[in-house]
């Protein structure tokens, strides 16, 4: 169940960024929440279309395509801790190093394999709210398709000390990414040790993208 939820809400990721814009050159206003998620999204999605040719040829170019235009935006060390939950204190500053990498790669790897699921979904951004006392904000998204109801989407973006944003977080219809990936870690470390686990993060990067049998839409 946990690994249909994951594949879920990576799916709504890739119908998030995947927004109609076909700009080459998109600025992203990092000290605004709200600006830079919608900005990050068409910024992605016109890189997308940029390289269409390139990913048909080569699906591992996705994984460029995220690590240049999403990573940069997620907060992927601070999401990385979380994950570890409990953990973080019982390891060595070399594990915690690893961890992270290891994680951040398999974001890449694992948003890479999501954005092959995207279809033509229309995608609304709330209204931006005044942010100027928060530390934490929760954009909210929604993916309309017709026929279906609409998926409700929250992006968890915290504010760093140099006063710009980042994501952290994905919540699809209330469930969060970040606590549903870190019950699971949590007990995989548990059970066979941290050491183990960013093995097995890192046996994930390491796998090829796939477009399945379908040309890919994007």
């Amino acid at each position: 169940m946990m690994k249909q939820l994951w594949k879920v809400m990576l799916s709504c990721v890739a119908m998030v960024v995947s927004v109609t814009a076909f700009a080459q050159e998109i600025e992203v206003n990092t000290k605004d929440p709200y600006a830079m998620v919608e900005s990050v999204a068409n910024k992605t999605f016109a890189r997308f279309h940029q390289d269409i040719d390139t990913i048909k040829a080569n699906p591992d170019h996705l994984k460029v395509i995220v690590s240049d235009e999403l990573m940069p935006y997620i907060d992927y060390k601070y999401a990385s801790y979380k994950v570890m939950g409990t953990y973080l204190r019982q390891s060595t500053a070399e594990q915690r190093e690893r961890f992270s990498e290891a994680f951040k790669s398999y974001l890449v790897a694992t948003y890479a394999q999501a954005f092959t699921e995207y279809t033509n979904q229309k995608v609304e951004f709330e209204p931006a709210k005044n942010f100027a006392d928060e530390k934490m904000v929760d954009v909210n998204v929604q993916i309309i398709e017709q026929g279906r109801p609409p998926i409700k989407l929250q992006f968890r973006v915290r504010r760093l000390k140099d006063d710009t944003w980042k994501a952290f977080d994905l919540v699809a219809e209330g469930v969060s990414l970040l606590s549903s990936k870190s019950a699971e870690i949590s007990n995989l470390i548990r059970q066979n040790g941290i050491d183990s686990v960013i093995e097995d993060l890192e046996n994930h990067t390491s796998s090829h993208i796939s477009l399945g049998k379908k040309d890919t839409k994007l």
